[in-house]
């Protein structure tokens, strides 16, 4: 453990009575070392130990660490889930263990009293950045307060950019804890500074060169950026001082203009609507660029021309057609075959557009390419420039390894056993790990062909399709209007040439497509995928090719057919020997230059391979702020180990912008968190201030007493104790907090009818906004009101808005006089005409439901557990209980009457009055049915229907 984490915890540790703190740390510093060194120190005598909120990665992280040291350690924390039974679940919460639970058990198991409060000795919450006041572990954390005030509250965040974000975040969280101490670890801190520059690694900073088109796609997508935010800025809807081109390389930009536009998001055009997702999909464009090769980057921006051409902003911006042109440049030309490049007559911008436009239907109406057409593909297949310098870096390596070793053949035997070779090749995702792999194991060449290939069948597969509008075939109307202006009447010659050329280029790639699929199809060509790894001087090898996980990314061209695994404990020195290198590809890229043993890792992986492989060289090729920090971890952990770093950066590009404001970004965060530390407005006594509402020793104010007495001489009416029966499922949402916040008792239960028993007689069925719009489309909502009505005298159907956004459906303009299918308030209306006794209510925020939920339990009495649970259920005869027209219909008839031709809603009521059975109304005549169901023309109708002959076979 390094030192600064032996100082956090101390700080954590030194005032017991302060009931733990909130840790708020640099992002890979190491968050899972101080958890594990937390629970190396609790002994089960203390009480059970909870850890809430940890993802899975950081599970695994905190385990791993834990053993680390000792992998013999027998008291690991364990997991609660819902598979436990209860039985179980209480045996671990007294054992004095620590345990990893998820809030909704915890919660539950708390309401039921089946967790004894006297057997928690403390809460570790993880990712405390997420929490808010209404959430369920400011929830769980109230109940143990109010039961157990020694119980310590232990939180922790490594995001300190999500700590500053919305109104006194920072002090909001430690009120909804109930703490005092807020402890700041920011990466310029002294200790911290002090135990990570001891003795840095040595580190190479290498800037790569862009190459002119990549220069190009980026240039024109800031461009387009900068264009697109303009736009935004005319809106007058956003804060002006957020909408810069370097906010917008970072997730968090969608964020940070989402929250400020969803209080008005319903008012909003679809213009600005489609500015904020176009601001995503070129923060994509630039991420992707130097990320991913020439050929998956096309495909992309094909896959965005086919998705977006019509409804999205940016592709009418003025640059945009560059972004697609540079694209394809770096991967094919088509040339004439006297030599010339084929481009249009025209060179304005508008011509071009044009062209890109039509071009990207490559492939769709053009079956076989014309032979006497005598346009060439000329494949390009750019390589990324970073592939070649990643092959001199590991050559480099192994270089010098050689040098070294041959001029200090009197090293001693530790040292050799210290340094395991093994060079660490840092990437974000597993499709880079896979594509960098094939490169140093293969010729780049060779990958590139097969990404063009693949790119290439795909054209063959579009082109296979059934075609929807195959009889328009003329030239699409309207071009110049989407572009936004009506461009002049241009010449015959410029449009029948550009046409033309099109055509020539779309049969050129089908003709190379179509001539790859047939090789495929004989066997002529077999891409063979490389399984072998290049190892230096027989020192090890890296098992590359798993099983298992398989990567998942939003990229056209995934890699689909390859798997890749994580995992380093394979690896098998020894085997090395028994490989053999296929194919002269490998002997002629290498050059007789061996390379020494890499290891792949993605970011996306969540996993801490530092430790694990104690590697001595570290390429990050994706440079990235947090394993930065777990490099100067993981050298600063092992002082006597050489550990040389390098960088790869592309010059000028917006991956060094991105870093450096990355760093820049978490550095302001710490400041404004520094600030807010010496201004905020605590609670002297933060537990008994926040858990004083629900004591039962409060005392009351003077004016308070002063108002009782002239009542029976100041006689205190008991307070009666309001109960809430709530369903399981309802404890994903933040309700029964605030409800319990309020002074209710919450009661959770598995309900088969509604959401909340407020009383014996009303049920309610909760809906949020979205989910309204969800049970509507499924037919859902239906069901539910339906078994309320059956079972409640008075169902109700709340409609709880979000209270940060509009308390509307609709804007003004959206709302029609006429009922149609798909309008929201049409299937409302429909709703309540349909179930006459269902009562809507209208909610603006949770804590506006709490107080509709009080004064409807005004004067009802409380809710019985045992017959809510039973409601709906059916027993072991088959009898349901309570069901308020079982006592007086046949249910299954009634349900079979109104789906009979002419029955409608209005008058199935006086059916069932004037005749006593279907039987009965199978004998009744026209005449009598027309008088019971208000009308000739459905009396008709249902008697055609009950004489209508049965069709039959024989």
């Amino acid at each position: 453990m390094v030192q600064f984490h032996e100082h956090i915890i101390s700080d954590l540790l030194e005032d017991p009575t302060a009931g733990g703190g909130l840790v708020v740390l640099s992002a890979g510093l190491g968050l899972h070392k101080l958890i594990a060194g937390l629970l190396h120190l609790h002994h089960p005598s203390q009480g059970s130990l909870l850890i809430l909120s940890a993802t899975p990665s950081q599970k695994h992280s905190i385990l791993t660490s834990l053993n680390n040291p000792n992998p013999e350690i027998t008291n690991t924390p364990s997991e609660i889930t819902s598979d436990l039974p209860v039985h179980h679940r209480l045996s671990l919460y007294t054992s004095g263990q620590a345990s990893f639970i998820t809030s909704r058990i915890l919660i539950v198991d708390l309401l039921t009293h089946r967790l004894p409060v006297s057997a928690v000795a403390g809460i570790v919450l993880l990712n405390a950045h997420l929490l808010s006041e209404t959430c369920t572990e400011a929830f769980i954390v109230r109940i143990l307060r109010a039961s157990n005030k020694d119980v310590y509250v232990r939180a922790f965040s490594d995001r300190p950019h999500a700590m500053v974000s919305g109104f006194a975040k920072a002090e909001r969280t430690l009120k909804c804890l109930f703490l005092r101490k807020l402890h700041l670890w920011p990466r310029f801190q002294v200790y911290v500074s002090e135990d990570l520059e001891r003795d840095p690694p040595e580190v190479v900073d290498i800037r790569v060169p862009m190459s002119a088109y990549m220069m190009g796609i980026q240039k024109a997508v800031i461009e387009v950026m900068d264009a697109c935010l303009k736009e935004m800025r005319k809106t007058n809807k956003v804060d002006v001082e957020d909408l810069t081109v370097e906010n917008g390389l970072f997730k968090s930009f969608d964020e940070i203009v989402r929250r400020q536009l969803d209080p008005i998001w319903h008012t909003l055009g679809k213009k600005t609507k489609q500015l904020v997702s176009d601001l995503k999909t070129l923060r994509k464009l630039l991420d992707y660029l130097v990320r991913y090769d020439a050929v998956t980057y096309l495909k992309y921006l094909d896959s965005l021309r086919a998705s977006e051409s019509f409804r999205s902003v940016w592709i009418f911006a003025e640059s945009s057609y560059k972004i697609f042109e540079y694209a394809k440049k770096r991967v094919y030309h088509f040339k004439r075959s006297n030599g010339e490049t084929l481009t249009t007559p025209s060179k304005s911008v508008k011509s071009k557009k044009r062209k890109l436009d039509d071009k990207d239907k490559e492939g769709i109406d053009s079956p076989v390419m014309n032979g006497n057409s005598g346009v060439m593909l000329e494949e390009v297949l750019e390589e990324a420039p970073k592939w070649k310098v990643l092959r001199e870096i590991l050559e480099e390596i192994e270089a010098e390894r050689e040098k070294q070793a041959t001029t200090n053949d009197d090293r001693d035997a530790e040292s050799d056993q210290d340094d395991n070779g093994i060079v660490l090749v840092a990437c974000k995702d597993e499709h880079s790990c896979v594509q960098l792999e094939e490169c140093i194991t293969s010729n780049p060449n060779k990958v590139m062909r097969g990404e063009w290939e693949k790119y290439l069948l795909s054209k063959v597969q579009l082109n296979a399709l059934p075609k929807r509008n195959k009889k328009k075939t003329q030239a699409p109307k309207g071009f110049g209007i989407l572009d936004g202006s009506v461009p002049l009447t241009p010449s015959k010659g410029v449009e029948g040439s550009t046409s033309s050329i099109v055509t020539q280029e779309n049969d050129a790639l089908l003709a190379a497509a179509t001539e790859i699929s047939k090789q495929a199809e004989k066997g002529i060509e077999v891409v063979d995928e490389p399984q072998v790894s290049v190892g230096g001087k027989g020192k090890g090898k890296r098992n590359s090719k798993g099983t298992n996980k398989t990567s998942t990314k939003n990229v056209s061209s995934k890699k689909d057919d390859k798997n890749k695994t994580e995992s380093v404990s394979e690896s098998e020195p020894n085997k090395v020997e028994n490989l053999t290198i296929g194919g002269s590809v490998l002997k002629k890229h290498v050059e007789g230059k061996p390379i020494p043993p890499v290891h792949f890792h993605a970011y996306e992986s969540g996993q801490q391979i530092l430790d694990v492989l104690k590697p001595s060289a570290i390429i990050v090729y994706h440079p990235d702020i947090a394993f930065v920090r777990e490099i100067e971890m993981y050298k600063a952990e092992n002082l006597s180990k050489k550990v040389k770093v390098y960088f790869l950066f592309y010059e000028d590009s917006t991956e060094v912008q991105k870093f450096e404001a990355s760093i820049r970004r978490e550095n302001g965060a710490f400041e404004s968190l520094i600030r807010q530390k010496s201004m905020m407005m605590l609670p002297v006594d933060q537990v008994a201030h926040g858990l004083g509402l629900f004591s039962a020793n409060e005392t009351e104010s003077p004016s308070k007493q002063n108002m009782v007495t002239r009542k029976a001489g100041g006689q205190k009416e008991a307070r009666k104790e309001m109960q809430v029966i709530v369903d399981m499922r309802e404890f994903m949402s933040s309700l029964p907090n605030v409800l319990h916040q309020k002074g209710m008792n919450i009661i959770p239960v598995t309900l088969e009818v509604g959401d909340y028993i407020l009383s014996p007689s009303i049920c309610v069925e909760r809906k949020s906004i979205q989910d309204l719009f969800g049970s509507f489309a499924s037919g859902r909502l239906y069901h539910q009101v339906e078994m309320m009505t059956r079972y409640y005298r008075i169902p109700v159907l709340l409609i709880e808005f979000s209270q940060d956004k509009s308390f509307s459906f609709l804007s003004t303009s959206e709302i029609s006089d006429d009922v149609t299918p798909h309008n929201i308030i049409s299937k409302l209306s429909l709703l309540a005409l349909h179930f006459p006794r269902l009562r809507i209510v209208w909610s603006r925020s949770l804590h506006a439901t709490a107080e509709i939920f009080a004064s409807l339990k005004m004067n009802q009495d409380e809710p019985d557990e045992a017959k809510a649970t039973r409601v709906g259920v059916p027993s072991e005869e088959g009898v349901v209980e309570d069901d308020v027209r079982a006592e007086n219909y046949n249910t299954s008839a009634v349900e079979f009457l109104r789906r009979l031709p002419g029955v409608t809603d209005s008058n199935y009521r006086a059916i069932m009055e004037g005749c006593g059975s279907l039987a009965e109304l199978a004998l009744l005549p026209v005449e009598k049915l027309a008088e019971l169901m208000g009308g000739q023309k459905s009396a008709t109708t249902l008697r055609e229907f009950l004489d209508a002959k049965y069709p039959t076979l024989l």
